[in-house]
């Protein structure tokens, strides 16, 4: 397994300043705001050198920081195959390079999701264990974030795949706030034991028999996922992406009720301007940029991929995210977990089978 860099070491980001929706000029604006709000780290910026060696120089604040040329752009209609093979001088591509040869600690890119996950897996292949990569999501909640994953890497999941997204984000949970014990939950159509398909109830029931050191709570529903009912929220990429995007496009329909409400006459005008610090706390806490940055678990390096159309703040969050995970082992704890809970998993599988043909045969 790869390495993070030595903990006494100046900490290194690679940033595919080519990658999003507002160019290079957005990147870099983040990258500065990390590094004005406190962030000790050095930057290598990938992408064409005449675009942004000037952009670099304009930015104090990133002094110390590197362009590293890659002309190529990979461009968000792009198939993943074709990025694999012809996308090599890509800044996408040289910036998950520089992770994988030990230059940097961590990779931040906004670019083309499929391509960006896979030249990650062809470049820093997977935690021994893993079937699948998962994308996981930050998710506001009453208690502060919770993690749903996965939320577009796979369409399907298996039960066994769920339990190692499971205890993944178990592990992510951990290193980004230090809970010893994440509370995590399936996503299901009902809370009861019997609901949802086989394949759930399966990995339910995995969980609970092979991996009791995790806080498992079972069975949740689509509206727990805001209510913080759980720390982790574990479900297949499909399910996972609708549920996002569901989310993002509600949390703007409510601000542009709110936005409406408040400008619609002279009396809500003065009301909003006497709210005015109360609004803007809430408008912060409802911008969804507040919480960029999916973090591709299951690979032997950290890949953290920025919302396409992120602004310098959505950048800014992403890179702050990469960078306080830069160190964290929980990748260690990822490998020994799912060896151990597959070791267990098939005498749970064995123990259940035979209840089968005992119950069969009595009948």
């Amino acid at each position: 397994m790869r390495e993070t860099q030595p903990e006494n070491a100046p900490l290194t980001l690679a940033i595919d300043a080519m990658g999003g929706d507002h160019g290079p000029e957005a990147v870099l604006d983040g990258a500065a705001a990390a590094a004005a709000a406190g962030l000790k780290a050095r930057f290598l910026f990938f992408g064409d050198r005449a675009v942004l060696g000037p952009l670099l120089a304009a930015r104090p604040k990133l002094a110390g920081s590197e362009v590293r040329h890659a002309p190529g752009v990979v461009a968000m209609e792009d198939k993943p195959s074709q990025v694999l093979r012809r996308g090599r001088d890509s800044s996408m591509w040289a910036a998950v390079e520089a992770v994988a040869k030990g230059d940097a600690a961590v990779v931040v890119s906004g670019g083309n999701t499929g391509a960006l996950m896979a030249v990650s897996i062809f470049q820093l292949r997977m935690i021994d264990g893993v079937d699948r990569p998962a994308i996981s999501a930050l998710w506001p909640t009453p208690n502060g974030r919770s993690i749903v994953l996965d939320v577009g890497a796979n369409v399907e999941a298996d039960a066994n795949q769920l339990v190692q997204f499971a205890i993944m984000g178990e592990a992510f949970f951990r290193a980004l706030t230090g809970k010893e014990k994440p509370t995590v939950g399936l996503l299901n159509v009902g809370a009861e034991e019997l609901k949802g398909h086989d394949l759930i109830r399966n990995a339910a029931r995995i969980l609970r028999e092979a991996d009791p050191d995790m806080a498992f709570a079972g069975f949740i529903e689509g509206n727990d996922i805001s209510k913080g009912t759980v720390d982790v929220v574990v479900t297949d990429g499909f399910t996972g992406n609708v549920a996002l995007k569901t989310a993002e496009g509600a949390a703007r329909l409510v601000a542009s009720w709110i936005k409406k409400a408040l400008t619609n006459s002279i009396i809500t005008r003065i009301g909003a301007l006497l709210l005015r610090v109360q609004l803007i706390k809430l408008r912060e806490r409802m911008d969804p940029s507040s919480a960029n940055g999916g973090v591709f678990l299951g690979l032997n390096g950290i890949v953290v991929k920025s919302h396409g159309g992120a602004d310098a703040n959505g950048v800014k969050s992403a890179i702050e995210l990469a960078a306080s995970l830069a160190r964290h082992p929980f990748r260690d704890e990822v490998a020994q977990t799912v060896a151990a809970v597959a070791k267990r998993a098939v005498n749970v599988r064995v123990t259940n089978q035979n209840s089968d043909e005992a119950k069969a045969a009595a009948v």
